[in-house]
């Protein structure tokens, strides 16, 4: 990855150790490809922010009315990995995906961003609440990028899908 500070950096509530390096993550926002990749970006010393989306448009939004949105805009921008997850979970308003585009916008051809989404890039539309808003955003994202696209069942699901499977077989 290229990624080379003095010390490795962490960013997040929880810490989880990894080949020599360290990533913190929130319990609930795992997502397994972005994990790997950032886990691996932690090993080779790179500040990584790991975040869902809701929470990053909340809190620009709080920053935004405490007028630090400059400063709280720099926090996603700082770090060599930023990872957002759970990008179309929740729909976002026009002001709130304004707010997303500045963080890609800046960000761009300046740091690595991965993005874990259930939605294709032609329901970003409706993600975003604007088509050329969601175009601008691709545009930018698609632009250096690997689109890794993974179909099939969810793997949250499939060890308690399994597990109800046995205990309905087992009946």
């Amino acid at each position: 990855m290229g990624c080379s500070t003095s010390r490795p950096r962490t960013a997040g509530p929880r810490h989880d150790d990894h080949a020599g390096g360290r990533i913190r993550l929130r319990r609930t926002q795992r997502a397994a490809p972005g994990r790997t990749r950032a886990l691996k970006s932690s090993s080779a010393n790179c500040y990584v922010r790991f975040i869902s989306l809701d929470d990053m448009v909340r809190n620009l939004k709080a920053a935004e009315g405490a007028g630090r949105l400059t400063s709280k805009l720099g926090s996603y921008l700082r770090p060599a990995v930023l990872v957002v997850d759970e990008v179309g979970y929740q729909l976002l308003e026009r002001a709130e995906a304004n707010l997303v585009f500045q963080v890609i916008s800046k960000r761009y051809e300046k740091g690595s961003i991965i993005l874990t989404s259930n939605k294709t890039f032609s329901e970003w539309g409706q993600v975003f609440g604007d088509e050329v808003l969601a175009t601008a955003i691709l545009d930018r994202l698609l632009h250096h990028c690997d689109v890794i696209s993974i179909n099939g069942p969810s793997y949250r699901l499939k060890n308690r899908l399994a597990a109800i499977e046995r205990d309905t077989d087992a009946a």
